[in-house]
């Protein structure tokens, strides 16, 4: 179903959502369900042992789903929508790898993100680098051969 603010289908079209956007879409699907559970228990139960760690594995819950939103529909705003949660999550695990590394005070408890995605076999830190490239490579794809 098209983007109903866009008159234009997406760079690429479908094709996100076929071939390795498939396992795109059921990765980050996977993921949000994952690291959402894993924070809301941890919220729920334990709050005061790690609040920062708890609150940044429930931010990336949320820009998962929204990420996987954003490849399963058509338009150019869900390419954009699915672009910028990319981004955020790849910033995001970049500096909570960093600073999970070098203050490691700030996070008693680990994230989703911490020492860049270890704890989930960095998977966090691969799937937004292969999200961008499925990304833009639909849009080359889509304006013809350079």
């Amino acid at each position: 179903m098209p983007d109903p603010g866009s008159a234009t289908p997406a760079p690429g079209g479908t094709r996100r959502r076929e071939g390795p956007g498939r396992l795109l879409i059921a990765g980050y699907t996977l993921f949000a369900v994952a690291a959402g559970s894993r924070a809301a228990w941890q919220l729920a139960t334990d709050f005061d042992a790690a609040p920062l760690a708890y609150t940044l594995s429930a931010v990336a819950a949320a820009v998962y789903l929204v990420a996987a939103v954003g490849f399963a529909r058509d338009g150019r705003t869900s390419h954009r929508v699915a672009v910028v949660c990319c981004a955020v999550e790849l910033a995001g695990v970049l500096s909570v790898g960093l600073f999970s590394l070098f203050r490691p005070d700030l996070f008693p408890e680990a994230t989703v993100w911490s020492r860049f995605g270890s704890g989930y076999f960095f998977v966090p830190s691969v799937l937004p680098v292969l999200g961008l490239w499925w990304l833009f490579r639909g849009h080359r794809t889509a304006r013809g051969p350079a």
